[in-house]
């Protein structure tokens, strides 16, 4: 069984903790109380592979380098509060290169689909990258 390290990050007050919690147990959080920094750890299977996620909740924005990145657009139950369109975080999300899904930790949408793509997007990053001296170096088969 492979395991993953996932670090959820973000803004204070954006709903990791509710996303996070949601996978995890299938439970909403319905107060805001500020994350210091939580772990969990949850068995699943995706695409017929069984993996455990090892997922770190962090209490703000911290700097990581070479990792996949998902942008994710949470609390699409709020659609009236809205701030960000879809158009704007899929326009973000291309900028960066990265996949965009917006989720509701509070109605479970997209939250399996979420923590299931994060899963693939390390599986594809895994992979060494042929134009990447440091990478080409280490590839031993």
């Amino acid at each position: 069984m492979r395991e993953y390290k996932v670090v959820v990050l973000g803004s204070g007050g954006v709903g990791k903790s509710a996303l996070t919690v949601q996978f995890v147990t299938g439970t909403f959080i319905e107060k805001y109380d500020p994350t210091i920094e939580d772990f969990y750890r949850k068995e699943i299977e995706v695409d017929a592979s069984p993996s455990v996620l090892e997922i770190l909740d962090t209490a703000g924005t911290e700097q990581y380098e070479k990792v996949p990145v998902i942008l994710v657009g949470n609390k699409v139950d709020l659609e009236s509060e809205r701030e960000v369109s879809s158009n704007e975080g899929r326009a973000l999300a291309e900028e960066w290169g990265c996949p965009f899904m917006e989720t509701s930790a509070k109605s479970k949408t997209m939250v399996d689909e979420l923590f299931a793509e994060i899963v693939r997007q390390m599986n594809y990053a895994a992979q060494p990258d042929k134009d990447d001296p440091c990478c080409s170096a280490c590839n031993i088969q």
